[in-house]
């Protein structure tokens, strides 16, 4: 059952778009982040020579691994660490390939599956299936960013999480001050982990590594497709490089203005409400592990995370399973009608025979938890034949580590010591009413932005009225993640550039669970057909692959 649980976790883009398990998620929101926004504004003449990172090819080989496709093509993108400097070091990004089938292919359509902080070749290789349509014309192309996977992968190191915990619990810290003081500590043992890259993973370096890449492809124009945070990050470049904007689809769309505290209380209320649509339909089943009463159901999931947050049950892998994991994990498996089966099982499986090994899976985005690598110092000098990671050196929480990294380097939003602690206790508790579940995993997230540097404004003050060719926004109703308001308030900030697609289904994102959003998505990167903006897909029953 495990393996059928990891296949399906890794199957698509649903996973790798999902936040990660709660309590490896709270250290990494603790990261000492610097942006260096130096020449978003600069005239070419003022710009450093990034001319060696241009003319780069990508040389292509067979991917070493053994679960990987066997036509799965991998590459290295050498990129500058710091933009600004290019001479301070490099960082090799690993990327991945499915190649064209047609003998005469348009060139190559990039994908991001999101997070932040989600593998794109993990995501590619096992969303194959999702993406074969895209071959009739493409080379279809994913990478893990920087600070991701195999590209520098960051950490915030084991005990810089139970830190965290402690510090965003209110019962534990009578003080603010003290939470607040907590914080600062896991962002140090953060930037130890992490070594230089920590201060370089905003979205507006992850763009700029974006151009590199469509150059090395050898593409005039960047064809994209971007799930969830990679809506965020396709904007971005369409700002910041309108010109060599090519066919852009952005899935699941992500806020371009509203500030960290804001989207964790709508992703708590969205998570609340996808909580009890799947408790609704799990007590109408015999298998229910919590029985065949919803109101009773909601209250024992409640009561299962408070318990396992008073005593947590020993892992295999060193750590403890939380109440706060297992929020996590729960969330992982509310993206998707198609998870609830297996959420079921592993819910069982730790209710009924105390077995943490399916909710484990799921907390982790499905792949196996393994214990993290030594760390290297955070003095350690970036250097231009630093080798890529391999799979088994990734840490355990570099998912939720690069997530934090990047929301906090994308939010100019940055509240002093005093605001901060006389804001702390009414967060709290309006996370609480948002959902008693998931609102302190996700009231974490945003509070461990505090101590940082604030990050850029690029985001909030430029990316706006673009001036590129036709977008294509796809917003699901019940999304749980990037609620469908944020695809129209995105689509307005971006100006008529943007056509809207309305996906009147459940779920985070289309692309993978609508054959109608499946086949406009296609449409649009092969032949440039954009449906009307304004128009839609109707139910899943009608549109499910």
């Amino acid at each position: 059952m495990l393996g059928e649980l990891s296949e399906r976790l890794r199957g698509g883009h649903h996973a790798n778009a999902l936040p990660p398990s709660f309590r490896r998620g709270a250290a990494a929101g603790a990261v000492g982040l610097v942006l260096l926004a130096t020449g978003l504004t600069a005239t070419a003449r003022d710009e450093p020579d990034l001319g060696r990172f241009y003319d780069q090819k990508i040389e292509w080989a067979a991917c070493e691994g053994t679960e990987l496709p066997k036509d799965l093509q991998c590459g290295t993108l050498t990129v500058p660490l710091d933009y600004a400097d290019p001479g301070k070091g490099t960082l090799e990004l690993a990327l991945a390939r499915y190649r064209a089938s047609s003998d005469d292919p348009r060139g190559s359509v990039v994908l991001n599956f999101g997070g932040p902080g989600g593998s794109g070749v993990q995501g590619l290789a096992y969303g194959r299936k999702d993406f074969l349509g895209l071959t009739d014309d493409y080379d279809v192309v994913s990478f893990d960013p920087r600070g991701v996977g195999r590209s520098s992968p960051v950490s915030c190191g084991a005990d810089a999480t139970s830190r965290a915990l402690e510090a965003t619990d209110g019962e534990e810290t009578g003080d603010p001050r003290d939470a607040l003081r907590q914080l600062r500590e896991v962002a140090a043992e953060c930037e130890k982990h992490s070594g230089p890259v920590l201060a370089h993973m905003g979205t507006v370096d992850v763009a700029r590594d974006l151009d590199v890449m469509r150059q090395a492809l050898g593409d005039r124009k960047l064809n994209y497709l971007g799930f969830s945070y990679g809506t965020r990050l396709g904007a971005v470049y369409a700002a910041r490089f309108p010109d060599k904007v090519g066919r852009m689809a952005l899935d699941g769309v992500d806020t371009l203005t509203e500030p960290l505290a804001e989207q964790g209380l709508a992703s708590a209320r969205g998570q609340q409400t996808a909580l009890e649509n799947f408790l609704t339909w799990c007590t109408e089943e015999l298998a229910c592990p919590f029985g065949q009463d919803a109101r009773a159901a909601r209250e024992a999931v409640v009561d299962l995370v408070r318990s396992l947050d008073d005593t947590p049950v020993p892992t295999d892998f060193g750590y403890e399973f939380t109440g706060q994991d297992l929020a996590g994990a729960i969330a992982q498996g509310l993206y998707t009608k198609e998870m609830w089966p297996v959420l079921q099982r592993v819910l069982a499986q730790l209710m009924e025979d105390g077995d943490t090994s399916g909710v484990e899976a799921l907390a982790s985005g499905g792949m196996a938890p393994a214990p993290p690598p030594a760390p290297s110092p955070a003095s350690a000098p970036a250097r231009d034949d630093e080798p890529l990671a391999d799979e088994e050196d990734v840490p355990l929480d570099n998912l939720p580590a690069a997530l934090m990294a990047v929301n906090c380097a994308d939010d100019p939003d940055r509240p002093d010591e005093e605001q901060l602690t006389g804001e702390l206790a009414r967060l709290r508790a309006a996370y609480e009413e948002a959902s008693p579940v998931f609102g302190p995993y996700r009231l974490a997230q945003v509070v461990l932005c505090h101590g940082r540097p604030k990050g850029t404004d690029y985001i909030r003050e430029k990316v706006k009225d673009l001036d590129t060719p036709k977008m294509l926004l796809v917003g699901t109703r019940g999304d749980p993640a990037t609620p469908y308001y944020w695809t129209e308030q995105t689509a307005r900030r971006l100006g008529p550039s943007a056509v809207v697609l309305d996906n009147r289904n459940e779920g985070h994102t289309g692309y993978g669970s609508s054959e109608c959003v499946h086949r406009k998505v296609d449409d649009f990167l092969l032949y440039g057909s954009l449906p009307p903006s304004g128009s839609s897909c109707g139910t899943e029953d009608e549109d499910r692959i």
